[in-house]
C-alpha cells in the first residue's frame, strides 16, 4: 500500500498522496518498527524537522529541504551575516548586544528606522517602525539583541518562492494604508502583476548561494535597486491560492519528476 510513497516527518506534505507522513516524535522509540525501517531505508527524508535534519545530515542521509533551510529559519541575525558575507544586497543592518551597545544605536541610525525581534518572529510580528526616542527606549528594554535596519520608503515588496532549483511562484505584496509592513497577515494585498526578471534572478541567486531549496525570498525595490529583505522557510500559501496554484499538486509533481 505504501510501497512507492516517499517518507516525510513534518506535516507539510500530509495531503500529498505520494507521501507517507510519520510525524515528528520526541523520541525515536516512539516510532513503530515499521516507521523506523522506513526512516532508515529511505534514501531521502522530506521535512525532517530542525532536530532530525541534523541527525540525518550527520549520518549522510539526504533531506528535503536541505539542513541549511533549518539552520537559517527565523534567524534574522544569521541571515543578515550570510547576506553580508556573500555580497547579497540587503538593507543596512546592525545588531547590538547588551545595554552598552544599545545606547550607541543613534550613532549610526537616524529616525525613522526599523527594529525587529531577530529570532522566531514571523508574519510581521516583532517588527517596529521606530520614529522617536520613546519608541526606541521601549524596544531596547526588550530582552535579547537589538536588530536595527534602515527604513526604506516602499509601499510594496515581492515574495518569490523557490522550491528545488526553480521559482514556482512570485507575486507582489502591497502594504495596507497606514501600515509599513507588507505581510499579508498585516493586511497587505497580493498583486499578481508581472514580477521583474531582475528580482527573480536575485531570488534564484540568493537561494543557490545560501543553500536554500524551499524558501520564500522577500525582495524590495528602492531608488532603482533591489534588496533582499529576508528569507522565509515557513511561507504562507495565500499567494498560491489567489493565483489558482494547487500547492499539494505542485509538490506532488515536483516529487514525481525528481526535482525535490
Amino acid at each position: 500500500m505504501h510501497k512507492n510513497r516517499v517518507v516525510a516527518l513534518e506535516s507539510r506534505l500530509s495531503k500529498c498522496d505520494k507521501v507517507i507522513t510519520l510525524g515528528v516524535k520526541p523520541n525515536l522509540e516512539d516510532y513503530s518498527e515499521e516507521a523506523m525501517a522506513r526512516i532508515r531505508n529511505s534514501s531521502k527524508i522530506y521535512y525532517p524537522s530542525s532536530f532530525y535534519a541534523e541527525l540525518f545530515h550527520a549520518m549522510g542521509k539526504e533531506t528535503f529541504p536541505s539542513p541549511h533551510n533549518y539552520h537559517f529559519a527565523q534567524e534574522k541575525i544569521k541571515q543578515t551575516a550570510l547576506f553580508k558575507l556573500i555580497k547579497i544586497p540587503h538593507p543596512r543592518t546592525r545588531v547590538y548586544y547588551g545595554k552598552h551597545q544599545k545606547r550607541s544605536i543613534l550613532n549610526r541610525f537616524k529616525f525613522p528606522f526599523v527594529a525587529k525581534i531577530p529570532r522566531g518572529s514571523a508574519m510581521g510580528r516583532g517588527v517596529f517602525l521606530i520614529e522617536n526616542q520613546n519608541q526606541l527606549d521601549r524596544y531596547v528594554a526588550m530582552e535579547g539583541p537589538a536588530y536595527i535596519q534602515e527604513y526604506l520608503t516602499i509601499d510594496r515588496d515581492l515574495r518569490i518562492v523557490v522550491i528545488g532549483e526553480k521559482i514556482v511562484h512570485a507575486y507582489w505584496r502591497v502594504t495596507a494604508e497606514g501600515e509599513f509592513r507588507s505581510n499579508v497577515a498585516k493586511g497587505a494585498r497580493i498583486s499578481l502583476d508581472p514580477v521583474p526578471a531582475t528580482a527573480k534572478a536575485l531570488a534564484l541567486h540568493t537561494a543557490k548561494m545560501c543553500g536554500w531549496n524551499d524558501v520564500g525570498i522577500d525582495i524590495c525595490c528602492h531608488s532603482g535597486h533591489y534588496y533582499v529583505l529576508e528569507a522565509n522557510m515557513k511561507y504562507g500559501k495565500e499567494g498560491f491560492r489567489q493565483a489558482g496554484i494547487d500547492y499539494t499538486s505542485l509538490m506532488t509533481q515536483l516529487i514525481e519528476k525528481g526535482e525535490i
